[in-house]
């Protein structure tokens, strides 16, 4: 068989620098890779591979849900065996419950985070595209989201890069078959009782549509959020205190974007995983403006000169 034709210049230069960009200096990093066994993932790798030689390991995540999956996993491993490349197979640690892809996400991610550490790897890459942040941004604003969801896919989160949110899905699907690299296609990925699968079919035919100009747009909005977040802290900690069990904010003249997300700090003293719906921060907002009173989950918050969140009375 023919060898493969050498890496395109254009996705090899635009990982690199997006690696540099996102982490600095990255001569000694280590990088892992998330590997589904789809065109963006292998493409990713093979990539990652050629530019970061002798310096990246690969893991795939089976999360049982398909009887093709663990044939899929052994494609992957097989292929980064070939190649000298480390490779694990990786099982989500609990039990399905609940929505199947929010399961599966979370699960993916936990059980990265633990290869990624157990094998002192500096980063983990995805292989997120600019198609990818077009169907994340489209489902967010479907759903009312605010500055922080219509960011979109984040380049950098915690110790997760996502260097290609500036390359097509053409293209890496173009790489990965000009290169000869094997891949699968999920079947979920056109199943369109998801709403990405719907939105991506629907997307298809319009070309109108500049994917990365909305990363351009997200990124962008990912800067607002983190000026926000940076505002946010010297509120809280000039205007947010505790007085025994409860916690007063004593100043209320903020607008409503800067009092949402002191209110959210606040809620968080009583249930940090609490994610209240935006209706109901707005509907308590404005009963604290007046005055009133309002319960938020597990939390009561107290409207008046001051806003006091405390934990709300057992229901009878």
């Amino acid at each position: 068989m023919a060898a493969p034709p050498s890496v395109e210049p254009g996705l090899d230069a635009l990982l690199g620098r997006a690696v540099r960009a996102l982490t600095g200096e990255h001569g000694k990093l280590r990088f892992g890779v998330a590997v589904s066994g789809g065109p963006d993932s292998m493409a990713l790798l093979d990539l990652a591979a050629h530019v970061f030689p002798g310096r990246v390991e690969a893991a795939t995540v089976d999360h049982g849900l398909r009887q093709e999956s663990a044939d899929e996993a052994a494609m992957v491993a097989q292929w980064c065996r070939d190649r000298g490349i480390p490779h694990e197979v990786l099982h989500p640690a609990n039990p399905l419950t609940g929505n199947v892809q929010r399961w599966a996400r979370l699960q993916r991610y936990a059980a990265l985070e633990l290869w990624r550490t157990r094998r002192n790897i500096d980063w983990l890459f995805t292989a997120h595209h600019a198609d990818d942040q077009l169907e994340t941004v489209l489902m967010r604003l479907n759903r009312g989201a605010g500055v922080s969801g219509l960011a979109g896919i984040r380049a950098r989160q915690g110790h997760i890069l996502r260097p290609l949110l500036g390359a097509r899905r053409a293209q890496l699907l173009e790489y990965a078959q000009s290169r000869q690299i094997p891949f699968v296609n999920d079947p979920s990925n056109t199943d369109t009782r998801f709403d990405r699968a719907m939105i991506r079919r629907h997307l298809a035919g319009a070309d109108w549509i500049d994917p990365q100009a909305t990363v351009r747009s997200a990124a962008a909005l990912a800067e607002c959020e983190e000026a926000m977040n940076w505002i946010v802290d010297g509120l809280e900690a000039r205007h947010v205190r505790a007085r025994g069990a409860v916690w007063l904010l004593d100043r209320t003249d903020f607008p409503r974007e800067l009092l949402r997300r002191l209110l959210l700090r606040m809620l968080a003293k009583f249930d940090p995983g609490a994610s209240p719906r935006g209706d109901t921060l707005d509907r308590a907002i404005g009963l604290a403006a007046q005055g009133r009173k309002a319960s938020i989950g597990s939390a009561l918050l107290e409207g008046g000169e001051e806003w006091v969140v405390s934990l709300a009375p057992a229901r009878r």
